[in-house]
C-alpha cells in the first residue's frame, strides 16, 4: 500500500478508541485496523489507512501506525514526534494508549466507518490470544517474520477472487508510481 494517510489513520484510531471506551491495548487496535483495512480493500479496492502490515510474532501490525504508538510511548527514536501525537493520544502503560480527543468523522468515509465497525464487532470480546490466532491467516504465515505481508495474500484471506486480486495489485502499483 505504501502511503499512510496520517489524518485518516489518526481518526480511525480515535474512532476505535472511542468505541472501546477511550483506551485500549495496542495489540487489539492493530488487529481491528488490520481486519478493517482487509475488509475495505476487499470490498472497495483501497485500504482505510494506506499502511503496510508487518508479520510480527503476535500477528499483523500496521507499520507506520506502530511508529505513532512508539512515539506516544516515548520510545527514544520516535521521541521527536511525541509532541505531534500527544494532542491525539496518551500513553496509559507500555501496552495501551488512550484518546485525548474525539475522532473527526470528516476524515472517515461511510465505507471506512462501516469496515471499522465490522472489525470492531469481529474483535469484540476476544482475548489477546484469540486475536493473535484469528490474524495468523495465510498472509501472515506466508510472510517472513518481521516483514511486509503481501496485499495479494491479505485479499486471498478475505476471500477475493484471483481476478480481483490481480486488478487491485495492478491498481496499487500504478498508484505508487510518481510522475515528474
Amino acid at each position: 500500500m505504501k502511503t499512510l494517510n496520517e489524518a485518516v489513520a489518526i481518526n480511525a484510531i480515535l474512532y476505535i478508541l472511542n468505541q472501546l471506551g477511550g483506551q485500549c491495548d495496542i495489540h487489539k487496535i492493530s488487529k481491528v485496523l488490520y481486519f478493517a483495512d482487509q475488509q475495505h480493500l476487499a470490498l472497495y479496492g483501497r485500504s482505510i489507512t494506506g499502511d503496510d502490515y508487518i508479520a510480527m510474532q503476535y500477528g499483523p501490525v500496521p507499520s507506520h501506525i506502530y511508529d505513532i504508538f512508539k512515539a506516544v510511548r516515548g520510545a527514544s527514536y520516535f521521541s521527536n514526534f511525541a509532541e505531534k501525537f500527544a494532542v491525539y493520544f496518551r500513553c496509559i502503560d507500555h501496552k495501551s494508549i488512550g484518546a485525548n480527543k474525539q475522532p473527526d468523522l470528516d476524515y472517515l468515509s461511510e465505507s471506512d466507518i462501516e469496515c471499522l465497525d465490522y472489525a470492531l464487532q469481529k474483535c469484540k470480546g476476544k482475548s489477546f490470544f484469540d486475536l493473535t490466532n484469528m490474524s495468523h491467516e495465510n498472509a501472515w504465515n506466508k510472510a517472513n517474520a518481521n516483514s511486509e505481508m503481501a496485499v495479494e495474500d491479505i485479499l486471498r484471506d478475505a476471500g477475493s477472487t484471483e481476478e480481483y486480486i490481480s486488478y487491485i495489485s495492478n491498481k496499487l502499483k500504478v498508484e505508487s508510481c510518481t510522475f515528474a
